[in-house]
């Protein structure tokens, strides 16, 4: 299933790349932006993930200079039965998680320093547990390919404010009355919607999937639940630096958590902690 919607996806990112290349120039513009298109897929599937560790400056560390970390998230991966994940941090006092990769043989999680201080032992393994356990769900992929495809949206946007500002497209003739009017609404106002629709487009389930997983791969769902509830506290009272709203979903717990508005819980990539901590507990009791 997750294939089919990276699949659904990256068709979705080429037509729309074409209807831009079609606003900006017409013919042509639609066969470079073809071409480009045709790069956009090839490399959301085999470099999103070091896109994404990229923007966050994500550093891999080893048995020498995290040897807790590691023997962590070792311990785990071998109960999980999946390949050792290779493990980086990401330096911000801000706690938070997330995994990447095209596959578990290409999985990766990283950690801020911040949960590392944040969290005592059993409840960093709920969360390594828990981005273990998308790795094992297949999850990764199509979480890293939506955050790669969310950023060239808003991208397009920027690059179309821009141009209406400085008079860009197509002729005067072409871009002036209603015609003009929608396409600026298109590519400036409907281009990060879509963006976030495409988010919403990885089912939160996911999130439930990867707690239920995560709660049984370490053996103390009540860990992962107070290790949420504490992540959520920090995300209320303090943004990641350098967190995009293209990749809130990759995260345990949305970056953006301390907007707050029905209107941002409405649109949200995660379900409510509430919630994810109540499955957690019931999880709990059947075990």
């Amino acid at each position: 299933m997750n294939s089919l919607k990276t699949t659904i996806l990256l068709a979705a990112l080429t037509g729309l790349l074409l209807a831009i290349g079609n606003l900006f120039g017409g013919t042509q513009g639609m066969f470079i932006m073809f071409l480009f298109s045709i790069l956009m897929n090839f490399g959301s599937y085999w470099f999103s993930d070091t896109i994404v560790l990229r923007m966050y400056n994500a550093r891999e560390v080893n048995a020498q200079n995290a040897p807790d970390l590691l023997r962590l998230v070792s311990g785990l991966a071998r109960k999980a039965k999946l390949p050792m994940p290779k493990v980086y941090i990401i330096e911000t006092n801000v706690p938070n998680a997330f995994a990447t990769g095209r596959n578990p043989e290409h999985g990766a999680v990283a950690v801020t320093t911040g949960i590392m201080q944040a969290l005592n032992r059993d409840e960093l393994e709920g969360v390594i547990a828990h981005e273990l356990a998308h790795i094992k769900n297949r999850d990764t992929l199509i979480s890293t390919v939506v955050a790669t495809v969310a950023g060239v949206i808003s991208m397009i946007a920027n690059m179309a404010q821009w141009a209406a500002i400085f008079g860009g497209g197509r002729s005067d003739e072409e871009g002036n009355g209603i015609g003009g009017i929608i396409e600026f609404v298109f590519l400036v106002v409907l281009a990060p919607l879509a963006a976030t629709l495409i988010q919403l487009g990885v089912s939160r389930t996911r999130e439930y999937q990867a707690d239920k997983t995560g709660g049984l791969m370490s053996g103390n769902p009540l860990a992962l639940a107070s290790a949420l509830q504490k992540i959520e506290y920090y995300a209320k009272h303090a943004a990641m630096p350098a967190a995009t709203p293209s990749t809130s979903h990759l995260f345990i717990i949305n970056p953006f958590s301390g907007a707050g508005s029905w209107m941002v819980s409405l649109f949200s990539t995660h379900p409510s902690t509430a919630q994810r901590v109540a499955k957690l507990q019931e999880l709990a009791k059947q075990m």
